[in-house]
């Protein structure tokens, strides 16, 4: 299996595509869910600067991406929805790290559910052109979910730590 997304390639002879994939979303809900381990209620709020996401903002894009590249991916004929205002209020209404949390979680349970029913060659289709991922293959959606909640979790691990907390490591 090889995953390839503009520069990194992900391989591994002894794993069908499915198992890459869904390991790839596992982990990396995994290691943003113990970096926000520290992160409560009381949290919620905070912003590192005037106009900057809260913490509880910043969760509730991360869930709300990984929903757009789902959708991007493989259930919008026409591709990714490139309306940033739209996508920006999503973010916005997130009041509560628990409930941003919960979305989360819920959206890799989706990206999971919908990677695991389609056909291997259903994850190799190519997606619509356009500035996001066209003609890539399909799955590459997934590779775009890791490293845009790979950039947040840094941010959130900053985040935390200017609030005098230590994030522990994500990957022990």
């Amino acid at each position: 299996m090889c995953i390839r997304d503009r520069g990194t390639t992900v391989q591994s002879s002894e794993t069908t595509p499915h198992q890459e994939l869904d390991r790839i979303l596992e982990s990396t809900l995994a290691y943003f869910e113990k970096t926000c381990s520290v992160l409560t209620e009381d949290h919620a709020s905070f912003t590192p600067a005037e106009g900057a996401l809260t913490t509880a903002e910043q969760i509730q894009h991360v869930a709300h991406t990984v929903q757009w590249f789902i959708e991007g991916g493989f259930t919008r004929p026409e591709g990714f929805n490139m309306d940033p205002e739209a996508f920006a209020r999503e973010a916005y209404r997130a009041t509560s790290v628990v409930s941003a949390m919960d979305a989360m979680r819920s959206a890799i349970g989706d990206a999971r559910k919908l990677v695991a029913a389609k056909t291997a060659a259903e994850l190799a289709e190519p997606m619509p052109q356009g500035p996001v991922m066209g003609g890539l293959p399909r799955m590459t959606v997934v590779a775009g979910i890791q490293e845009h909640t790979a950039h947040h979790r840094g941010s959130l691990a900053v985040y935390a730590r200017l609030q005098g907390l230590t994030p522990p490591m994500p990957y022990m």
